[in-house]
């Protein structure tokens, strides 16, 4: 009798800390969202930033296109003709598994994707996707 009141006891308190321990996890400050984190690219179909896999992509690879870094901070509507056809070039000389990850590195780089071939990526990686 004596060890079913102490087994009882030993369970009620138990739950009485993970109770406790509920409680203070609920009413500890959540730290704000950081609107950075928040934005999407939107070359997406599903944003990549809810994928498991998206902490894996902050690692810059190159596609064979180093030259374009020189486009570092420049406006998707700045490039000539010209310039798109660099992009161009490079979008059609890769296998289209390899888009996604290759627009996630100019991403990287901060190189933006001339507004000219925006759509056919977008077609590339949906028909990827499907």
């Amino acid at each position: 009798m004596i060890y079913l009141i102490v087994i009882l006891s030993v369970l009620m308190l138990g739950l009485l800390a993970a109770m406790v321990h509920r409680r203070q996890s609920a009413d500890a400050p959540q730290a704000a969202p950081n609107p950075a984190d928040m934005e999407c690219c939107g070359q997406h179909e599903v944003c990549e930033k809810e994928s498991l896999l998206a902490a894996l992509s902050r690692q810059v690879e190159y596609y064979d296109d180093e030259e374009l870094d020189r486009f570092r901070g420049r406006q998707a509507s700045e490039y000539t003709e010209d310039e798109s056809d660099e992009f161009r070039d490079i979008l059609y000389s890769m296998r289209s598994d390899e888009v996604a990850g290759w627009v996630r590195s100019l991403q990287l780089r901060q190189v933006e994707l001339p507004d000219e071939i925006k759509d056919e990526v977008f077609m590339i990686v949906g028909e990827r996707r499907q």
